[in-house]
């Protein structure tokens, strides 16, 4: 009897060991919305991005933790004398999650898709990543060549970045159509499961991706619209992973163990003023709305010390940052003055913002309007503030037909200077990336001269230079730089957040 007991219990520790090993790993990442898409042609935002960065792949990649750019789906590249033909060698035995091939055919469908007369007015990156290029041509099954009809500086990295760029499967979105947006086909380690709307995305691991397969199984997206709830799913441990995090819980967190990451961040937090109406057609009255906001004041109280106070539009370590450039000054006094000027002393207006938290603002939307109405309120200007959910604010602000300014941020896609400022070009606002409609030809002039210069130096020049005039056109009061934050439970090992704001989970085990 004691050896068929004996035997037994190693008969069901055996099976355990078995079934414990067969468990799948599942990684759950709290995130702050819901994307709008999963089509990287028809999506310009970050909680688009997290998800699809781990779906698809682009011909380049970045490396970790910066913006130079390493081979992914192309393994090598050429550039022309003159700086206008790049030619690809494509990486062979590389098939889509629906089992069809990656090859040349796929990279020009990918691109002509979003070059006229095929791009439509809701591919927000289409022009701002391929405007410069002419045609794209099969030189081989596994040889692409684009042919650019200017210099263009920032070419390569562009081809790098989360929007436009990605490969995706001609025939899922020939055979999806319109819904491609909710059936994303890639190359990469992890492919698409399902989607419930406002709750989770479900990605589960590439079994046949041609690189290092995924560590985890499963990758759960949960979408946790509160701050402190996404706090405390990560302290109980119903989360591995959250972003979006608060000021406020950062010691909290780390007190109890959990691992936070503290990244500078590649952003811009800023009030954008609807430029092309009443009354902020006026540049006068820009900038005395920006003389009466207490910049620093706002920075120390909301952001306790994650944030710092910006300049300009480019964070610090962006080719272009100039340490000297000065920003409008707080005067309140000096505001008043212009307001009367421009017979706007009994100024009032609408301001529409958001209700979640962003990589840029990590308080929230709300909490950053409320905060700059209290300091208008100061020189008599009264606002009225709409709030938003994420999933239909963009829409308000690119709609333009309700509210005079507006709260936003921007994330970098690839370190390049024109990725900031190029937000201020009047061929933009077609496009929704240029939200204030903001129109200056010597503007549009500058930017163009500085993705034609190839040479780095010069181009540092051509954007300081641009940055000043900027400021004294003030169609954006230039809030802060946040910390790129997020925390994970620390049984969570190889998790990092790049500085584009978007985290590779295929490196992640759990």
């Amino acid at each position: 009897m004691r050896k068929f007991l004996l035997l037994t219990l190693v008969l069901f520790l055996a099976f355990a060991a078995v079934g414990a090993a067969a468990a799948p790993k599942i990684l759950v990442y709290a995130k702050t919305a819901d994307p709008r898409g999963l089509d990287p042609a028809y999506n310009e935002e970050l909680e688009s991005a997290k998800i699809m960065v781990n779906i698809y792949e682009n011909l380049v990649k970045y490396k970790p933790g910066s913006t130079e750019i390493q081979p992914c789906l192309a393994t090598s590249w050429t550039q022309s004398s003159d700086g206008l033909v790049w030619t690809f060698n494509l990486r062979r035995g590389v098939t889509f999650h629906d089992g069809t091939p990656f090859n040349a055919e796929a990279v020009k469908f990918s691109v002509e898709r979003q070059l006229p007369p095929n791009a439509t007015s809701d591919m927000p990156y289409a022009s701002f990543t391929f405007e410069p290029v002419k045609k794209v041509e099969v030189v081989g099954p596994y040889t692409v060549k684009f042919t650019l009809n200017k210099p263009y500086a920032p070419f390569l990295a562009n081809l790098a970045m989360s929007f436009a760029a990605p490969i995706v499967s001609p025939a899922a979105v020939k055979k999806y159509g319109a819904d491609s947006n909710q059936h994303p086909v890639g190359t990469g380690p992890f492919k698409f499961d399902k989607w419930d709307r406002d709750q989770q995305i479900v990605l589960v691991k590439n079994d046949k991706y041609w690189g290092k397969k995924a560590l985890v199984d499963k990758v759960i997206y949960k979408t946790t619209k509160e701050n402190s709830v996404r706090s405390s799913e990560l302290l109980t441990g119903a989360v591995d992973i959250i972003d979006g995090v608060d000021p406020n819980d950062v010691k909290k967190l780390e007190s109890s163990g959990l691992k936070v990451v503290k990244n500078p961040g590649m952003n811009i937090n800023y009030m954008g003023f609807f430029c092309h109406k009443k009354p902020f057609n006026d540049p006068r009255i820009r900038r005395a709305v920006s003389m009466a906001i207490n910049r620093d004041a706002i920075v120390k109280y909301l952001y306790q010390g994650y944030a710092q106070t910006a300049n300009g539009p480019l964070p610090s370590f962006i080719p272009g940052y100039d340490p000297k450039l000065k920003p409008l000054s707080f005067n309140q006094e000096q505001a008043k003055k212009l307001l009367a000027e421009a017979g706007a002393s009994n100024l009032s207006f609408t301001i529409l913002t958001y209700s979640v938290a962003r990589s840029y603002n990590p308080v929230n939307g709300q909490k950053l309007a409320e905060a700059v109405q209290a300091e208008l309120l100061k020189i008599g200007v009264k606002t009225n503030i709409k709030v938003y959910p994420w999933s239909e604010y963009k829409s308000a602000v690119f709609n333009a037909t309700e509210g005079d300014a507006y709260f936003y941020g921007w994330i970098g896609d690839n370190g390049d200077p024109d990725n900031f400022l190029s937000l201020f070009d009047s061929n933009q606002i077609e496009s929704g990336l240029n939200h204030s409609k903001y129109s200056n030809p010597k503007v549009d002039e500058i930017l163009k001269k500085g993705t034609a210069t190839l040479d780095p130096k010069a181009r540092v020049k051509i954007y300081q230079d641009l940055q000043k005039l900027l400021i004294e056109e003030a169609p954006w009061v230039f809030v802060s730089h946040s910390l790129d934050m997020a925390a994970y439970r620390p049984n969570v090992k190889g998790f990092r957040l790049h500085p584009v704001g978007v985290s590779w989970l295929d490196k992640v085990s759990k």
